[in-house]
């Protein structure tokens, strides 16, 4: 975000973090000066109520819709012009105050910054079982890919689907170079597969994540080993993106997928049925190391 205020140009644009996991002394006080303004429960309603408005709103609008005096209003906008999270102008008696657009992206983004959320990701999970050997998924695997789908679904927290999807819509779905199926003892365990997420080109290179574990060997890094090779070879396919969804419930399934350098986007709240109940979902997304640079 850049904006000028009265004192100085706020940008959020040139983040001075040289060392991977540190901020820089710079960035850590423009963001404090931006999270201070916010300290108070007042200029949070004001800041809302102009962005939620989506237009330019007058300081007696804003007064009436607060239920604060004018004097009050005015010096609390005046804080939030400072700062560059809205813009004052004068026409005629009247003071029109209107979001500053970066603010939109900005804050956000200096949010997750300072979370670590922008910070350099793992590639993948290390300490990979030695026992579990990982494999492209092959005709004679679709019996236990399907029975292991199954049993995921009986968990009630891996997927909206209740029934099996068929063969041939599978087939269909899948990407043919990205399905991989891990084993354990000559038994099949775990199978993953990555389906495009949109028939556009301008989309070719993002795709949509399933990891399923078969029942019984949960727990003993099958699915590190899965989604290592998952990631690994949606690398060297040029795959920028991954996404995911996953039940909030699912936690070892957000910490596998985090592990391997996915990150949450967000929550998608009650995006969806299951079993007649709605049901949440955390959204979440992995780039190539090699497209963020």
């Amino acid at each position: 975000m850049s904006v000028t205020t009265g004192r100085a140009e706020l940008s959020i644009t040139d983040v001075s973090t040289t060392t991977p996991g540190q901020l820089g002394p710079g960035d850590a006080k423009v963001y404090a000066e931006w999270f201070a303004c916010l300290a108070d429960a007042t200029r949070v309603r004001l800041l809302h109520a102009v962005a939620a408005g989506g237009r330019e709103i007058t300081v007696g609008e804003l007064t009436n819709l607060l239920g604060i005096s004018q004097s009050t209003c005015s010096h609390h906008v005046r804080k939030l012009a400072d700062v560059g999270f809205v813009t004052v102008r004068r026409d005629g008696n009247a003071t029109l105050v209107a979001v500053n657009p970066a603010c939109c992206t900005g804050l956000p983004h200096a949010a997750d910054i300072v979370m670590g959320l922008l910070a350099p990701r793992p590639c993948c999970p290390e300490d990979l079982p030695d026992d579990v050997t990982v494999r492209a998924m092959t005709d004679a695997d679709w019996a236990d890919v399907r029975r292991i789908y199954a049993e995921g679904i009986a968990t009630g927290d891996a997927t909206f689907e209740t029934d099996v999807p068929d063969r041939r819509h599978l087939d269909r779905t899948w990407l043919p170079d990205h399905r991989w199926i891990a084993e354990l003892d000559g038994d099949v365990v775990g199978w993953t597969a990555l389906s495009p997420v949109s028939v556009r080109p301008v989309y070719a290179g993002v795709a949509e994540s399933s990891i399923y574990v078969a029942d019984g060997h949960r727990g003993r890094g099958v699915g590190k080993a899965l989604i290592h090779r998952q990631v690994c070879a949606a690398d060297d396919a040029s795959l920028w993106t991954l996404q995911t969804s996953i039940f909030p419930e699912n936690r070892a399934s957000l910490a596998l997928h985090h592990s391997a350098g996915y990150r949450t986007l967000g929550v998608r709240e009650r995006i969806g049925q299951r079993d007649g109940h709605w049901r949440d979902t955390v959204f979440l997304e992995r780039r190539r190391a090699a497209d963020l640079a």
